[in-house]
């Protein structure tokens, strides 16, 4: 028989399930969106029983879709919206609180106080991070402190916190497993990423009890097993990442110097950088690329907070777009010269600005600007974007000769090269774009023995595209400089 694998692909506003097969090629998926609350300004949350059923439903839909019997599944692999917290109830399983999603900055101001105070060098020292409302520990600290008895009762040892990969286990598994892997638990700004524990330091700062904490073990590990009655066998859980992480190993980045960049709601670029944590002059993140057989592989990344979710905001918030892939028509029809700039720092800038006070803006309207041009602006922000990142990785010494790509985004053509041409730089999109359920497939398939090493993986990896820059240098720079004062003016409170 053959053998399938189940990845979970939990993303901050769908959750998906692909089957694949040991070739690492997709049979079947589901997909589903689900809500996305904004009570208040800058804040965004997720209704976690929504999140599990949306888990459910498409998994199940996947497998009746493929029509394979479960039993012929060997595994199971998740990957998750990273940062985004929970915390829940051990008796019940009840959250106490939604669950507060990556983007939301409501403990900004905590944060700018955390820094005065004068803690953000040990945090970046055991961390690898930056203080900032992005990471998990401010949040879980948040509900603590404002939801009804939520102190009292996790210092009673009655509560459990995870990020979104550690709440499906627990349910996946029936309450039987509190576990996350070494790259979810990096991102917390709780984790020490060069020791592989949770700091006592970093919990007494937040005040967090370590009662909460669910136990950080490989990204392929034993996860347990999916209870049968779920999806009609029992299926082991072989191998959990953070979607970015994710992502990297599904892109086969496994030596140092090997690059690759998301494109998802937010975009991540991650550059593997060996057995080495690296520190960033540029304020880029240290991290945990992932651990495989108690080695850890780290990573340098930049965080953009906003890449496809710019695009859905043109499509629901301004309605100037019925579909996504509407976009590429339209920005073939403007092209590259034109002088609208929109900077989508809907919840503040990421990586390398780190300014959650910053706010959106459209700068460059002239009388005869139309949706389109606004449309080819949202495009070409998430490159400008990226050049923020590139540009900040060079600073740091890192040669760049190639960027692996995926995401949603990825598909598009025209955004694929004119990323070659702002980043000056070659840019290849692989045959399986969808390379965040492939990366926890891969894990998965590692721990039961699927494949047998990450070369193995690596051979699996095909290039469906290679983009080259062919643009001039002058035009490239006047492109950026204009990208450079929009954000400037974003910044300054001079928009």
């Amino acid at each position: 028989m053959s053998a399938y694998l189940l990845a979970i692909d939990q993303g901050t506003t769908s959750t998906r399930a692909i089957l694949f097969d040991s070739h690492a090629m997709p049979v079947n998926h589901a997909q589903q969106e689900f809500a996305q609350h904004f009570p208040a300004d800058g804040w965004v949350e997720h209704d976690v029983e929504e999140i599990w059923q949306s888990t459910l439903q498409v998994c199940r839909e996947a497998l009746a879709k493929a029509a394979i019997s479960p039993s012929q599944v060997a595994a199971v692999g998740i990957t998750n919206q990273r940062e985004t917290a929970v915390v829940w109830h051990r008796k019940t399983g009840q959250p106490i609180y939604r669950a507060i999603v990556w983007q939301d900055r409501r403990t900004a101001a905590y944060c700018e106080s955390l820094k005065a105070a004068g803690h953000e060098a040990l945090v970046r020292e055991r961390t690898g991070l930056l203080i900032d409302p992005y990471f998990s520990a401010t949040k879980i600290k948040w509900m603590l402190d404002n939801v009804a008895g939520a102190r009292e009762a996790a210092q009673r040892g009655e509560l459990a916190f995870g990020t979104i990969d550690t709440y499906l286990l627990w349910k996946l598994t029936g309450g039987r497993v509190h576990k996350t892997d070494a790259t979810n638990a990096s991102r917390t700004m709780l984790f020490n990423i060069h020791r592989q524990h949770w700091d006592e330091d970093l919990l007494k700062l937040f005040e967090i009890p370590a009662s909460m904490l669910p136990e950080v073990v490989d990204s392929a590990s034993d996860f347990g097993v999916v209870e049968k009655d779920l999806f009609g066998a029992s299926i082991a859980i072989g191998g959990v990442a953070g979607d970015q992480q994710a992502a990297l190993v599904g892109q086969a980045c496994f030596q140092p110097g090997m690059i690759k960049s998301t494109y998802g709601t937010g975009c991540f670029m991650i550059l593997n950088t060996g057995d080495q944590p690296l520190t960033s002059k540029n304020r880029l993140l240290t991290t945990v690329a992932y651990r495989l057989n108690g080695h850890t592989t780290y990573a340098i990344e930049g965080s953009i907070f906003v890449a496809g979710a710019a695009i859905q905001w043109l499509r629901d918030g301004l309605r100037l777009i019925r579909h996504a892939n509407e976009t590429e028509l339209l920005a073939q029809q403007v092209g590259y010269e034109q002088s609208v700039y929109l900077v989508p720092a809907f919840t503040g800038l990421g990586a390398p600005y780190w300014d959650p006070s910053a706010r959106g803006a459209i700068l460059g309207l002239t009388r005869s600007t139309g949706l389109a041009e606004i449309v080819t602006a949202g495009l070409q922000s998430v490159c400008y974007q990226t050049r923020d990142l590139v540009d900040a990785m060079r600073a740091d010494n890192a040669q760049l000769d190639n960027l692996r790509v995926d995401g949603g985004m990825a598909v598009n053509d025209w955004v694929m090269q004119f990323l070659s041409d702002i980043l000056n730089l070659s840019v290849d999109r692989p045959k399986v774009t969808e390379t965040t359920a492939l990366g926890a497939a891969f894990l998965a398939g590692l721990q039961v023995g699927v494949y047998g090493s990450t070369d193995e993986i690596a051979k699996l990896w095909q290039c469906q595209r290679h983009f080259e820059p062919a643009i001039e240098e002058p035009l490239r720079e006047r492109l950026y400089q204009g990208w450079q004062d929009a954000v400037r003016r974003v910044r300054s409170g001079t928009a």
